[in-house]
């Protein structure tokens, strides 16, 4: 996002994403909506060795709560490539963004397992140079009640996650996190996760990445894997295509299915993207011969 500086050491940034969706399974009714998907307004703080970020989180008919604070934290830069964090923050894991417009498709690959976290409250450590990144956490949950928010508590239970980043080649990232949620908020039972993605810069028009990631929550029903595989290029500065091949599985198979996704986009300026998707969802149950049609368009500032 590109950030608007309100004076020495504030700035804010943000979207707005709308769409329209159709949704249609084997033996299902067809489902559409046409609103607006989702949006931010972000507001950083800057004073060296300090940084404040806090944003405001709006979805459409998400319950309790429409909007909420999403980001909330401080991080200190101790030097050496050093920070440390503390509040609301969002988990390193997951080769996709948590916010949809940042990624070059409408849906997501997979989630039915929610092996990616989303956002936590606790405190971090990170370190990166030219080639290394490591961070560690301890917060209050991984696999919190929601995916905008862990349980809010230490003393019944902790969440710890830490991963190890690789930049060394050019125009080659890998990625390597954990997880451990000590009785998590969603089974109350111990958790863990982890995550594994490559992403390589090919040359200026062409983009592969794949991931594999899981979790295993000791029982049939919090037990799977899923992965993916992207290839995206840049027909023109404008235009661009992603091509997509994912699937997940949990222990027993309920929730097995490979997806296929091919999403254009056009860049109508350095604000305002449009784009549309189709998938194909192959599996059992709503995920059986399901088709998805939607185009978005999105503004960032």
């Amino acid at each position: 996002m590109a950030e608007i500086k309100l004076n020495d050491t504030f700035s804010m940034s943000g979207y707005v994403a709308g769409s329209y969706q159709y949704n249609k399974a084997k033996a299902a009714t067809a489902v559409d909506r046409f609103d607006v998907d989702s949006s931010q307004l972000l507001f950083k703080y800057s004073s060296a060795p300090v940084t404040g970020v806090a944003s405001i989180y709006y979805v459409p008919n998400q319950r309790p709560d429409e909007a909420t604070i999403l980001d909330a934290y401080a991080t200190y830069d101790a030097g050496g490539g050093v920070t440390v964090t503390g509040g609301k923050f969002l988990s390193p894991l997951g080769y996709e963004s948590f916010f949809a417009v940042n990624n070059p498709e409408i849906t997501y690959a997979n989630g039915g397992i929610g092996a990616i976290p989303g956002y936590h409250s606790g405190v971090k450590v990170d370190y990166s140079d030219k080639d290394w990144g490591y961070g560690a956490a301890i917060v209050d949950s991984i696999y919190g009640a929601t995916a905008l928010k862990g349980d809010g508590e230490l003393r019944a239970g902790q969440g710890y996650e830490g991963y190890v980043t690789y930049k060394g080649v050019s125009d080659l990232t890998l990625f390597l996190g954990g997880v451990f949620d000590n009785q998590s908020a969603v089974s109350g039972k111990d958790i863990a996760g982890y995550d594994v993605w490559a992403s390589y810069q090919v040359d200026k028009q062409t983009l592969v990445a794949a991931e594999y990631a899981g979790r295993d929550g000791g029982g049939r029903t919090d037990k799977g894997t899923n992965w993916l595989f992207l290839l995206s290029y840049q027909f023109t500065d404008k235009v661009n295509t992603a091509f997509r091949l994912s699937g997940e599985n949990d222990v027993d198979g309920h929730g097995k299915f490979v997806k296929y996704t091919v999403a254009p986009g056009i860049a109508l300026s350095k604000q305002l993207t449009v784009r549309a998707e189709y998938s194909m969802t192959n599996g059992s149950g709503s995920t059986k011969d399901a088709n998805f049609v939607g185009v978005q368009a999105y503004l960032k500032f």
